[in-house]
């Protein structure tokens, strides 16, 4: 299993502001959803099937605009983690530019407890 996640959108009216460009909340969506999606299909690999991630804190980069027809490639991956909080990477990239980096810290939940659960330091090692 690869921890890596990529998927491309091409960007519509619906993603754009009153300026005619993708703003920061559209991404802040796209990041979560990215996160999301790579999740349920690593999960599996993991002890922690039933549990679930909250973000908790989020860093965005805007390096270019991003307009209408834009073709984006999105990739995601885990970083290793930093106690309590599991660093993710998510990435866009236009004709193999990065166009914006984004680097956010989840927590984990455990599902039957909602409380927070303390993930192992070489978790990402099932995934590999």
């Amino acid at each position: 299993m690869e921890p890596f996640y990529q998927k491309q959108i091409t960007v519509s009216e619906e993603h754009l502001d009153e300026l005619n460009h993708v703003n920061n909340v559209q991404f802040v969506h796209w990041v979560e959803e990215m996160a999301k999606e790579h999740w349920e299909i690593l999960k599996n690999f993991t002890p922690y099937k039933n549990d679930f991630w909250m973000l908790h804190d989020h860093h965005i980069q805007y390096r270019k605009q991003v307009y209408k027809g834009d073709l984006l490639t999105i990739k995601t991956y885990p970083q290793n983690p930093e106690g309590l909080k599991q660093p993710r990477k998510v990435e866009f990239y236009r004709d193999g530019d990065l166009v914006v980096d984004s680097r956010t810290l989840w927590i984990m939940f455990d599902h039957d407890t909602g409380k927070i659960k303390r993930i192992d330091k070489d978790w990402l090692d099932f995934i590999k």
